[in-house]
């Protein structure tokens, strides 16, 4: 399509020119993005999934090199002198499937303008060809993760490759805003920002609740910022698989399956699909229930989650790309912005848990600007129907949760300074300046920068005579250096912030690499158990240096594995918003099937309110109940629950077990108890919340957990060397707690201890939102029932409550059970 002759005079005249001939218009905050970028300008670019930010981050850096006649990098230096590095672009992406699609994106735009860039991936899942281009330099545009660029400042020579960066492109900051991936990111931008002053920033973020955090953590230096958004946030549609007539959903206890054949027809209607679920066990679950109904080529249906090796999770996304896949059961691994303009629509399996999730999922449907996303929901069970209508609810009122940054992250950066003093070195006053100028940092004490030193150099006052924790030594300049080659091999291999229990790789017998399974769940296993993996059932043959060799099993049975970390807490948000609608009348679809259940609610008990706080209190055989509703979320009721068995047993003693989900928690007490208003009031002041907190819970074996992957990140606990046996997670369990107990013993004063039991209560038990849910509670109206049997509200937490408890029955079915037996008494009353 010939294009038409652009405006003269106008600087972004060639790019205006590509885009009419492929039939588009460039938006405006495209060219706003354009344009201040040419005027030397960094910032934060908004927009949803979809709406065209790649090609707005893209193009000023297009017409820079156009404009300054940028030529095409030399094919071959001569022998012996090394080619000038080329990189101009540097594109940081947070996951590698990201990084292989942005590559692709980027492309055609570079080379239909004609301009002679090379572009390469450096990530783990990188060619020979890459890794070499990205090592010498002799990439234009560079995309990376955050920990590749981490390694990259590893190296002497990082200062001359990376100083004639023109453009940094951070694609997704909200995933990496909240967390320690986004830290140790800061820390390599203030390095980049000192090696080339003139570099622009820019960041691609999807909507967030904290938009002039964000801008501010990602361009510290830069506190005016602009913030580009589109002028109308895409459209979102919200379609409820609801249930038949005189059909009831389950109380609790299921995985949605109840629901495969809705959602085997909903995947009939389209073309192409992408099925989401909120965990790596809850997808193979669906993949292998829609095997056994797939009408289709079996081919046409894949899975797509972490643990999958990366040819298994390419082959998915070239699938949906290409056409020959119909549909992908995935997990967050396809959350972000890969892009499908093929497929047709979402559907999410259970509840998305939070605003930003659904956001981000639903944009993956019509990956088109201008088109509106589809969001087919599957409940899994009767209350997720209430989240469901929240959702609808914060949609349409634009609500959206914040992404709170971490700060003071010492064990992030004593990595970062091993990885500097292995780069060429650094002076300690000159690199405390640049790492007060982050966010993350900004509030660093002159004493813990000091105890940064001392840990990198001789391990802490308890270390310091063990060699392996002498990592950095100060030269007679004063610069801190690493010369032992052995340190620096070791440092390389553990750079990053992404910690997970021990894994274990999947083998056929034969070859062929299936992805990786947590040691815990495999070493339950006995040679010839069955398991279902990557959308197959497996036959474990061997376990053998952490491998797993298996083979096709003949028989189509056998358990899922699970992963630690899998359940995924309601936000505060929209746990809100759920206690809020619950208290209006039914107005979406969603509501008015959910009216029997909430009418059953009101008449064994009361609805809650957000001006009350609905407490219920009930005798069942297996003892004396208090369920207490707060709404808070699952992560600030796993410290509420304790910190109120604490408080009842001061007042009666008694013993309490006790259970949370996201609308509540339930303290069970072996002897009666009844608690009246007076105590209840007592039990929820927020007064005393910190000394209580460590009186309620074992806050030093909660810091022993959470001190491991500290220790990780921090350099304590090197990886396994290639061609050594790989050490097990039990063996880094009982390094970790060997470290942690003698710095306790010897050091009780060590950063990383200190940092453990903050993480704790900062991160774990979240005693900010915990402190604002007590306040909160103690200025609401206490509303106290007690209901005859358990309700609609009070089962699942009743549920929750079974799990560990010893029977020659699972779980699931024992709460289905007492579920039918609830349904049948209350429907005999009715």
């Amino acid at each position: 399509m010939q294009a038409k002759r652009p405006a003269r005079g106008r600087a972004d005249a060639p790019l205006t020119a590509w885009f009419t001939a492929q039939g588009w218009r460039p938006a405006p905050f495209q060219r706003e993005a354009w344009r201040r970028y040419l005027a030397g300008e960094s910032g934060l670019l908004v927009t949803p999934t979809g709406s065209g930010k790649t090609l707005a981050a893209l193009g000023g850096p297009l017409l820079e090199a156009l404009r300054l006649g940028d030529t095409p990098a030399p094919k071959r230096a001569r022998p012996g002198v090394p080619a000038a590095p080329r990189l101009r672009v540097l594109w940081i992406t947070p996951l590698r499937a990201l990084a292989v699609d942005t590559v692709r994106a980027v492309r055609e735009p570079i080379a239909a303008l004609g301009v002679p860039w090379t572009v390469a991936m450096r990530t783990g899942d990188a060619s020979a060809r890459d890794r070499r281009l990205a090592r010498q330099g002799l990439a234009d545009v560079l995309v990376t993760t955050p920990e590749s660029f981490a390694l990259a400042l590893s190296y002497p020579d990082a200062g001359e490759l990376l100083a004639g960066v023109r453009a940094v492109v951070v694609d997704e900051w909200h995933e990496l805003l909240g967390n320690k991936r986004g830290v140790l990111l800061q820390l390599c931008l203030a390095r980049l920002r000192a090696l080339a002053p003139t570099a622009r920033i820019w960041g691609l973020s999807a909507t967030l609740g904290n938009l002039g955090e964000a801008r501010d953590v990602l361009l510290p230096h830069l506190p005016d910022a602009a913030i580009l958004a589109a002028p109308r946030p895409r459209r979102m549609t919200l379609e409820t698989l609801l249930p038949g007539e005189g059909e009831r959903f389950p109380w609790a206890g299921h995985l949605g399956l109840s629901q495969l054949q809705r959602v085997a027809a909903v995947l009939q209607r389209v073309r192409s699909s992408l099925l989401f679920t909120n965990t790596r066990s809850q997808a193979e679950l669906w993949h292998r229930a829609l095997q056994a109904v797939w009408l289709d080529d079996p081919a046409t249906l894949a899975l797509h989650h972490g643990s999958l090796d990366a040819s298994l999770r390419a082959a998915a996304e070239a699938g949906l790309r290409d056409g020959s896949v119909r549909c992908v059961v995935a997990t967050s691994s396809l959350d972000l912005g890969v892009d499908f303009p093929a497929v047709d629509q979402v559907l999410q399996v259970g509840s998305p848990k939070g605003m930003a999730r659904l956001l981000q999922r639903g944009g993956r449907a019509r990956h088109r600007p201008g088109e509106a996303g589809h969001v087919v929901c599957v409940p899994t069970h009767a209350l997720e129907l209430a989240e469901y209508a929240a959702a609808r609810a914060a949609l349409a009122g634009g609500r959206i949760e914040a992404r709170p940054p971490p700060r003071l992250s010492l064990d992030v950066l004593a990595q970062h300074c091993v990885t500097l003093a292995l780069g060429g070195g650094f002076a300690a006053d000159a690199l405390l300046a640049e790492v007060r100028g982050t966010h993350a940092f900004a509030d660093l004490p002159d004493a813990a920068w000091q105890a940064v030193l001392d840990f990198i150099v001789r391990g802490g006052g308890a270390l310091e005579h063990y060699p392996d924790y002498r990592r950095v030594l100060r030269d007679d300049d004063g610069a801190y250096r690493v010369h032992d080659r052995r340190v620096a091999f070791r440092h390389r291999l553990s750079i990053g912030t992404i910690t997970s229990d021990g894994s274990v790789q999947v083998r056929y017998m034969k070859g062929g690499h299936l992805g990786v399974v947590e040691e815990a769940f495999v070493s339950r296993l006995r040679p010839r158990d069955r398991f279902q993996f990557a959308g197959r059932t497996l036959e474990l043959v061997q376990l053998k240096d952490m491998t797993a060799y298996v083979r096709v099993a003949t028989r189509n049975d056998g358990m899922v594995p699970r992963w630690q970390g899998g359940r995924m807490p309601l936000s505060s948000e929209l746990a809100a918003e759920v206690e809020a609608i619950l208290a209006q009348p039914p107005a979406s679809p969603e509501m008015r099937a959910l009216s029997p259940l909430l009418a059953l609610q009101t008449q064994l008990s009361a609805l809650p309110t957000p001006g009350t706080l609905l407490v219920e209190a009930l005798k069942t055989r297996q003892g004396w109940h208090l369920f207490v509703f707060p709404f808070a979320g699952r992560a600030v009721h796993e410290g509420l629950a304790p910190l109120l068995a604490l408080r009842w047993a001061r007042e009666v003693p008694n013993t309490f077990a006790w259970a949370m989900n996201d609308y509540g928690l339930v303290l069970s007490a072996q002897v009666e108890a009844w608690p009246d208003p007076a105590l209840l009031a007592r039990m929820l002041s927020p007064d005393g919340l910190l000394e209580d907190l460590h009186a309620s819970l074992n806050i030093a074996e909660l810091a022993r957990r959470q001190f491991r992957d500290i220790a990780r990140v921090a350099g304590l606990l090197p990886p396994s060397l290639p061609g050594r046996a790989i050490r097990s997670l039990r063996q880094l369990q009982a390094s970790s707690g060997l470290l942690f107990d003698v710095l306790r013993r010897h050091d009780p004063g060590h950063m990383l201890l200190a940092q453990a039991e903050r993480e704790v209560l900062e991160a774990q038990l979240d005693v900010r939102r915990l402190g604002d849910t007590l306040r909160r509670c103690r200025d609401r109206t206490l509303d106290l029932h007690t209901p005859r049997s358990l309700t609609p509200l009070a089962f699942p937490l009743w549920a929750e409550s079974m799990r560990g408890q010893l029977s020659s029955e699972d779980w699931r079915t024992r709460v289905q059970r007492a579920a039918a037996q609830l349904e049948k008494r209350h429907a005999r009353r009715a």
